[in-house]
């Protein structure tokens, strides 16, 4: 039996693909993730209010979804409810991640696969180079600035805190990124208008845009309200119907989870079936987005390929439309005063176990404590990547079948391997806990 490696670049953390061949026939096809980090085991002992300014740690771009997360683990055992401003800066926060990872996403780890390059700075010509990088990274940093301004600091947030934030955002300070997210808006529309005719120009270079075979899905956004600062988390079947609802506490309850003896990160499935989390599957699951631009392309994204779609190629340009989505969201939270003194309400901390659920660009995150004498006796994290395992592998076997054959190995498959991974925007640097 031959075996096939394949180390994976431009995704958060490292992994790689290991494809089987007997006989010229594919075997199998694993994602393998290789580091343990161990996040769980680090924080045992640790004093449960310091949870927030801690796993932030676990990366350095999914820190605001864990920020968040920890903080509404500890209120659900505080038996906490923050005011209406500290949520709305919450939102705030959450959109500014969602920008930040969307347009990394798209512009910088899977436009080079549009244009059929290792990177963005290898475009055509030096012009191109620099028009397409400079926007891209103009459009990334106004999600990093945002993170900035609601969350205290972009790397590792601070603001967000038990009963609600440490402080409001000042009006002027609120106006100018207000004005610099609606000067940005028509680049980033142009440039994602772009990258869909690229996507839809390379299309039949993995055939059919690689597994296109139905999936359950998983998401916590509602249908017609997309806000990452989730309460329940919702499971589509493959025809479109609700399969399943359930809070984060009851998780075990729907999920299936296990582990495997060849990667640090674990795999999820609902009833023994394959499920995808992430940007295509928010926007199965959604009805509409409620702002003019993001809704004018989930629209043509409805028009073009149906509703629920499952082409996988098709998760890349959801999380185009969330990053037009969230801009729009976010000055429309930027245009309402955040500035009055009502942004946190006082508790008692008190001992008991507790859950926190965010969307997070990745899908569902939930973190899920045991607290004892003030202490974290126990935590566990359940991250959206692990949701999305089945799914990758799936689709590996796919684009494995198509290059292999008994006479060959088409050299196009580590292109494919590379394509496929990176549709799912896998973060394993969240994901082996």
């Amino acid at each position: 039996m031959a075996t096939l490696t394949f180390p994976i670049s431009r995704i958060e953390g490292h992994a790689g693909v290991e494809i089987e061949v007997q006989d010229g026939q594919v075997v199998s096809a694993h994602f393998k993730a290789m580091e343990l980090r161990g996040f769980g085991f680090f924080v045992q002992g640790t004093p449960a209010e310091q949870m927030p300014v801690i796993v932030p740690r676990i990366c350095g771009v999914c820190s605001t979804a864990h920020h968040v997360a920890a903080v509404k683990t500890l209120e659900h055992i505080y038996h906490v409810q923050p005011p209406p401003m500290a949520k709305r800066i919450r939102s705030l926060l959450l959109l500014g991640q969602m920008i930040q990872n969307q347009a990394t996403s798209v512009f910088i780890f899977t436009m080079p696969d549009r244009l059929g390059v290792s990177s963005i700075f290898q475009a055509d010509s030096e012009e191109a180079q620099f028009k397409l990088a400079q926007r891209s990274l103009q459009v990334r940093k106004i999600g990093t600035d945002l993170i900035s301004l609601a969350g205290g600091q972009f790397i590792h947030p601070v603001k967000a805190k038990v009963g609600g934030v440490t402080s409001g955002i000042a009006a002027a300070e609120a106006e100018a990124m207000r004005k610099r997210i609606q000067n940005m808006l028509p680049v980033a529309c142009e440039l994602f208008e772009y990258y869909w005719d690229a996507s839809l120009q390379m299309k039949e270079r993995i055939g059919s845009w690689g597994d296109d075979a139905p999936a359950y899905y998983i998401a916590s956004t509602e249908s017609n309200c997309p806000d990452c600062d989730s309460n329940r988390i919702r499971i589509m079947a493959p025809d479109g119907s609700t399969a399943a609802e359930f809070d984060a506490s009851e998780f075990r309850d729907y999920l299936d989870y296990q582990d495997t003896d060849y990667s640090y990160a674990g795999q999820t499935s609902y009833k023994g079936e394959v499920m995808r989390a992430n940007s295509l599957a928010r926007m199965n699951m959604s009805d509409s987005l409620g702002t003019s631009c993001a809704d004018r392309y989930f629209r043509q994204l409805v028009a073009e390929f149906g509703k629920p779609a499952h082409p996988i190629m098709l998760f890349d340009l959801c999380r185009g439309i969330e990053m037009v989505y969230s801009m729009e969201k976010a000055i429309e939270i930027l245009s309402t005063p955040l500035d009055n003194d009502d942004v946190a309400v006082p508790y008692t901390p008190c001992d008991g176990e507790g859950y926190g659920l965010v969307e997070a660009p990745r899908g569902p995150l939930i973190h899920h404590y045991l607290v004892e004498k003030d202490k974290i006796v126990w935590a566990e994290f359940i991250i959206p990547t692990v949701h999305n395992m089945l799914a990758i592998e799936r689709a590996l076997m796919v684009a494995a079948k198509r290059y292999v054959t008994p006479g060959e190995v088409n050299l196009e498959l580590e292109n494919a391997v590379g394509r496929v991974v990176r549709a799912f925007d896998p973060c394993i640097s969240c994901a082996t806990h």
